[in-house]
Order: structure tokens, then sequence, then C-alpha cells
């Protein structure tokens, strides 16, 4: 199995932020657990499951039964295929406060470097 590598590491004031590439598929399903709703609904319009699927078929986000976020994550698996049955995938992880947490997973560089620094921008105006 390929190694981890870390794609992005800046850091601005109290907030750091770092985007890792990781083929790890138990690490990834962590990082997505911890996606706030934002996030998950930001995952969904990226992975453009409405134009795949017809949206009467589809579960909700945010349902008890969490099948929403179920179906999610397997589309996330599907994309994040590169060779046969092995998966990659960027996370996005903050530190804050000196407690680091991962916020975001996707299966692409460019849209785990766009949350990346959209959190990094957001999270210094917040501690300002």
């Amino acid at each position: 199995m390929p190694k981890q590598e870390t794609f992005l590491e800046q850091q601005n004031g109290e907030v750091k932020i770092e985007v890792l590439k990781s083929y790890d598929s138990a690490y990834a399903r962590e990082a997505f657990r911890n996606m706030d709703d934002e996030a998950l609904k930001q995952l969904w319009t990226l992975l453009e499951v409405e134009k795949t699927y017809d949206a009467a078929d589809l579960p909700s986000l945010g349902q008890p039964d969490g099948a929403g976020e179920d179906f999610l994550w397997d589309e996330l698996l599907e994309s994040a295929r590169e060779f046969g049955q092995e998966v990659s995938f960027f996370i996005v992880n903050e530190t804050r406060d000196r407690r680091s947490e991962s916020v975001w997973v996707s299966p692409d560089w460019p849209s785990a470097e766009s949350f990346a620094k959209k959190r990094l921008a957001d999270g210094v105006a917040a501690v300002n």
C-alpha cells in the first residue's frame, strides 16, 4: 500500500490546516464521520449525486437512520477508486488550540485544497 503524504500544510495564527493523501479507508471513514452538515452537503454537490440518480430514489442527509450518509460514503468510495480495488482520499485536518481533527474528506485534490484554504480563511476570521 502506498504511503500517506502531505499535499498542503499552512498555518495562520492559531489555525493550522493540512491536507493528506491517504489510502486508508478506515482513516477516511473516521474523517467522514467528523464532517459537519455543511461539509456533507458540499461533498454531496461535489460528487454530483443529483445528476447521477433520480432525486426520488435518493435518501436525504440528516435522517435518523443515517441512510443519506451511508449512501454518500458509498459514492465517495466509488469516486476514490484509483486502480482496481485501491482507493485514495484527500483528508483535511485542522488544528486549533492544540486540538486536531479531520474536517473533510474527498476523492480529489482540487476540492480538498479549496476546502482547506476556505477553512483556514474562515478560521482566522473567526479568531480575530
